[in-house]
């Protein structure tokens, strides 16, 4: 699993400045548009599909471009199109999932810490520490492993080894918007904990922490389609890009579309994500 740039414990501004270079507003607002359209593609998959992902639709192994079948069919008949759309539901869903539940969870626990400083930050950072000194990789295996595998459980999984990379995020944001004057004149001027909070940490948190979030989606994609393809993910016949690629390997010399279809979905899906973050970010910075 690729580490994302939240382990750096330095505010994001700092690390962000490729993508303004990248895109210009228009190609952010096209990138955020790609984002938009497979996030729809996704939620729509199942009336976008001309079949059901389990469904035998006609002769096995028919080539891309089979009357019916535009992406062809698998070793035992099923469309190839229909899998991959409902693959994608499940890979680029998931993804956001993932990463929205990592982003609060993380997200209040690096708020917390930053915002309480001494102890409380201390036993905080410390357990995030803890977290992050394991290989996320491994621990997330072994907890699919422990689990069982399974869609549900492999969300689990990459949940619990990635939202300490946001508490990273935000609570280096957190400390760096507490040293400026217009937060120092607010605590001099007696504002409380909340106020503190809500009125002038929290909405300086937040434009970072999103672009963090979209940025990190491509991420999450290719570590679930890792889980999937070392099969522990949804068990056949449910349709997963990872989980398709793996189990058609065998048919790569022969009808190479099977495994890479699926494949290539991935590859796709991830490269949406990331160009998709990057323009995020160039929104964002230029409002």
């Amino acid at each position: 699993m690729a580490v994302p740039a939240a382990v750096l414990d330095v505010p994001v501004r700092a690390r962000t400045g490729r993508a303004t270079m990248v895109f210009g507003r228009a190609g952010a607002i096209v990138a955020v548009g790609a984002f938009v359209v497979v996030t729809a593609v996704a939620v729509l998959a199942p009336m976008l599909a001309p079949y059901k992902a389990a469904q035998i639709a006609g002769d096995p192994a028919l080539p891309p471009g089979s009357a019916g079948h535009l992406l062809g069919t698998d070793d035992n008949g099923r469309d190839l199109l229909s899998r991959t759309l409902f693959g994608i539901q499940t890979s680029w869903l998931s993804a956001l999932a993932i990463v929205a539940l990592g982003l609060f969870i993380g997200g209040l626990v690096g708020l917390v810490a930053g915002a309480a400083g001494g102890r409380v930050e201390a036993i905080l950072m410390r357990i995030t520490d803890g977290f992050l000194a394991l290989p996320a990789p491994v621990l997330a295996v072994a907890i699919v492993a422990a689990l069982g595998p399974g869609l549900l459980h492999t969300l689990i999984a990459v949940s619990i080894v990635w939202w300490p990379y946001y508490t990273r995020i935000v609570r280096g944001e957190v400390v760096a918007l507490a040293a400026r004057p217009h937060v120092e004149a607010a605590k001099l001027a007696g504002a409380g904990p909340i106020s503190l909070v809500t009125r002038h940490l929290l909405p300086g948190v937040i434009p970072s922490s999103v672009v963090a979030a979209s940025q990190d989606v491509g991420n999450v994609i290719l570590t679930l389609a890792a889980l999937s393809f070392l099969g522990l993910g949804a068990p056949a016949p449910a349709a997963e890009l990872g989980a398709d690629t793996a189990r058609n390997m065998s048919a790569l010399l022969g009808n190479w579309w099977i495994p890479v279809v699926p494949g290539v979905a991935v590859g796709l899906l991830s490269l949406v994500a990331t160009v998709s973050g990057d323009g995020i970010n160039t929104f964002l910075r230029r409002r």
